[in-house]
């Protein structure tokens, strides 16, 4: 299993429900979190053969920002 971790501006449990939905539908994806008391908000995901770009897209199309660390 791979894990990557991002900075995000996923900063409330509005905004995580608001993500689910798109992360939940890729089948690449086992595991993910977001550290909302985090300063930098760290979305940490967790799977097999993950993409950073397929997880950037898929953020970014939920309409958050996002950048890996």
């Amino acid at each position: 299993m791979e894990t990557l971790h991002f900075k995000t501006n996923i900063n409330c449990g509005g905004c995580i429900a608001k993500v689910t939905p798109f992360l939940n539908q890729l089948e690449e994806v086992e595991n993910w979190k977001v550290d909302t008391a985090n300063p930098d908000k760290i979305l940490t995901v967790s799977g097999e053969e993950l993409s950073c770009e397929l997880i950037q897209q898929t953020v970014g199309q939920a309409g958050f920002k996002i950048e890996q660390v």
